[in-house]
C-alpha cells in the first residue's frame, strides 16, 4: 500500500467521521463544562472562602543544601488582622473581579505567572513551526513503510517513538492526526482503532506522564516548586522506561489477538476489509532528513543547558525560540515552507496553547486571592495547608505521597491541562510536602503521573476525544476496554511513589 493510499484513505475516513467527531465533542462539551469556568468557579469559591476561613502564617528558614526556603515545623499562627477579598478593588489591590489581570501580571520572567504564560506562548510558537514543515509525519511514514513488513517490530518501535515524544516535548493533540494516517496502515496490517489510539495517544500520554523535560509539565511544575530543571532525571528516565515497556506489552498482547481474531475486538465492523499492500515508499526526503537533524540537535542543546549551564524559563523559552527560527530557515531554504507560511505557522502553534497560557495566569489568580503562596505572609493557604498537613502527618510518609497522587488524578477530571493543573496545584503540593516532611520532588512526582496518566481515560481531555473520534470509537466502549490497564499503571505510579519516597529523591 502506498503512502498516497494512506493519505486518501486517511481524507475518506476524516470525513466519513467527521460528524460523528463533532457529536461526540458535542456530546462531552455538554456533559462537562470547558476549565474556564470551572476556574471561574473555584476563584469564587476560594473568594468567598476568605471570608470564613482565617489567613495564617508560618516562620522560614533558608534550606542549606537545596538554597530552597522551607517551613518550620510547629510554627504556623493565624494573623491577627483578618479581612476577605471583596468583589472589586482599586488601586492595584485584590478583589474577586480582579483575579484575571493580576493572576496574569504577577511573577516575574524566572516563573509564575508571566514567565511560566510567555514560555509557553513562545514554546508552542516554534513548535508550531517544526509540526508545519511535516518533518517529523514524513519520519513517521517512513518509519511504517520500512517496518510494516516486520509485524514484530512495527508496534514497539511506533509505541516507543510516540511515548519519547510525549516525554521531550508534550505531543498530545498532535495524536489526533496520526490517527488519521495510520487507521488505514493498522487495518490493512489486521489491526483496528483501539490499536491505532494504543499506539499514538496513550503511548504520548505515557511518555507525558513520565518525563523528564516536557517543558509543559515537569519543567513547570518543578519551577514553582523551586527545583531545579531535569532534577531527578536518572528516577524519571528508568520510570519511563518502565512505562513505555508496559505500554508496549500491553499493546503488543492486545494487536496479537485482535490480528487473529478480528471478531473480538470491542468496535469490530465486518465491512472493514484488510488493504492490499505494495513496495511503495514515503516521501521521505533529504529536507526531512536535515530539519529531524535539527530538531534533535536543539533538543540536546536544551538538554545542555539545563544540565551543564543552569539553564532556567528565559533561557530555555529563547533555546526553543532559537529551534523553531532555525527549523523554519531550513524550511525557506529547501522549499517547504515559505517566509510567511513559517510567521503562520508560529502564530498558529502560539494560539493553540494561548488558552494553557491564561489558564496558568487565572490559576495564580486563585493563590492571589486566597492570600499568595508566600509561608511567611498571612493568607488562607497557609492555614488549609496547616489542615491538611495535620491530616497527612498523621498517616505514614509513604501513605501520604500516595495521597498526593490520588488527589493529582482526580483534581485532572477538572482541569485536563497539564500547565494550568501544575500552576493550580503546585503551590500547594509544594509547601505540603515540607509540612509532613516529603521532598518537594515527592510532590512534583505525584503531579506529574496523576496528571499523565488520567488523560488516558477522563472524557474531558480534547485530544482522547479527537483520537476516538477519528477512529469510531465511543468513549464508554474505550473506558470499558482501557480501565484494567489504567489500574495496573495506577498500581505501578503508587509503587513509584513509594519508591521515591524511600529512595529520598532530591
Amino acid at each position: 500500500m502506498n503512502i498516497d493510499q494512506v493519505n486518501n484513505e486517511s481524507s475518506s475516513l476524516d470525513n466519513s467521521h467527521t460528524n460523528e467527531m463533532k457529536n461526540t465533542s458535542l456530546v462531552s462539551e455538554k456533559s462537562m463544562p470547558d476549565a474556564f469556568i470551572i476556574l471561574f468557579f473555584i476563584v469564587m469559591l476560594a473568594a468567598i472562602a476568605t471570608h470564613f476561613i482565617p489567613a495564617g502564617f508560618y516562620q522560614v528558614e533558608l534550606d542549606p543544601i537545596t538554597n530552597t526556603t522551607k517551613l518550620i515545623a510547629g510554627s504556623f499562627q493565624f494573623a491577627e488582622q483578618q479581612a476577605g477579598v471583596p468583589l472589586f478593588a482599586e488601586g492595584g489591590n485584590i478583589g474577586f473581579l480582579n483575579f484575571a489581570f493580576e493572576g496574569m501580571v504577577s511573577g516575574d520572567k524566572w516563573g509564575s505567572a508571566i514567565g511560566v504564560m510567555m514560555f509557553i506562548i513562545l514554546t508552542g510558537g516554534a513548535f508550531g513551526i517544526i509540526m508545519k514543515t511535516h518533518a517529523i509525519d514524513n519520519g513517521i511514514l517512513a518509519l511504517i513503510e520500512k517496518t510494516q513488513k516486520l509485524e514484530q517490530a512495527f508496534i514497539p518501535i511506533l509505541f516507543v517513538l510516540f511515548s519519547f515524544a510525549g516525554a521531550v516535548f508534550g505531543m498530545g493533540e498532535e495524536a489526533i492526526a496520526f490517527c488519521i494516517v495510520l487507521l488505514p496502515l493498522m487495518r490493512a496490517i489486521g489491526y483496528d482503532g483501539i490499536t491505532t489510539v494504543l499506539v499514538t495517544y496513550v503511548a504520548t500520554q505515557i511518555g507525558f506522564a513520565t518525563s523528564w523535560m516536557n517543558p509543559f509539565s515537569v519543567a513547570i511544575a518543578q519551577g514553582i516548586a523551586g527545583l531545579p530543571l531535569m532534577s531527578a532525571l536518572e528516577f524519571r528516565v528508568v520510570l519511563w522506561t518502565v512505562f513505555t515497556i508496559l505500554g508496549v506489552v500491553f499493546t503488543m498482547r492486545y494487536a496479537r489477538k485482535i490480528k487473529k481474531h478480528p471478531s473480538l475486538s470491542p468496535c469490530y465492523d465486518s465491512s472493514q476489509e484488510a488493504l492490499i499492500h505494495s513496495d511503495n515508499k514515503a516521501s521521505f526526503t533529504a529536507v526531512d532528513s536535515v530539519l529531524l537533524t535539527t530538531f534533535l540537535v536543539g533538543i540536546l542543546w536544551v538538554i545542555w543547558g539545563v544540565v551543564a549551564r543552569g539553564y532556567y524559563i528565559p533561557e530555555i523559552a529563547s533555546q526553543f525560540f532559537t529551534l523553531g527560527c532555525v527549523i523554519g530557515f531550513v524550511a525557506i531554504i529547501g522549499k517547504r515552507l515559505k517566509v510567511n507560511e513559517v510567521a503562520d505557522a508560529f502564530k498558529s502553534g502560539a494560539k493553540e496553547l494561548l488558552p494553557a497560557a491564561m489558564i496558568v495566569g487565572m490559576a495564580k489568580g486563585i493563590v492571589i486571592i486566597l492570600g499568595g503562596d508566600q509561608a511567611s505572609e498571612p493568607s488562607v493557604l497557609n492555614t488549609v495547608l496547616y489542615y491538611a498537613g495535620n491530616l497527612l502527618a498523621e498517616l505514614p510518609k509513604a501513605l501520604s505521597a500516595v495521597c498526593m497522587f490520588i488527589f493529582q488524578s482526580v483534581f485532572n477530571f477538572f482541569i485536563a491541562s497539564g500547565s494550568g493543573q501544575a500552576a493550580l496545584t503546585m503551590p500547594i503540593m509544594a509547601p505540603l510536602s515540607d509540612i509532613i516532611g516529603l521532598q518537594r520532588q515527592v510532590a512534583v512526582l505525584a503531579f506529574q503521573l496523576g496528571d499523565g496518566l488520567t488523560n488516558i481515560i477522563i472524557p474531558t481531555s480534547a485530544a482522547l476525544i479527537g483520537c476516538l473520534g477519528v477512529t469510531n470509537i465511543d468513549w464508554f466502549v474505550w473506558a470499558k476496554f482501557i480501565w484494567r490497564f489504567m489500574l495496573l499503571m495506577a498500581c505501578v505510579a503508587m509503587a513509584f511513589m513509594v519508591s521515591a519516597v524511600m529512595l529520598n529523591i532530591t
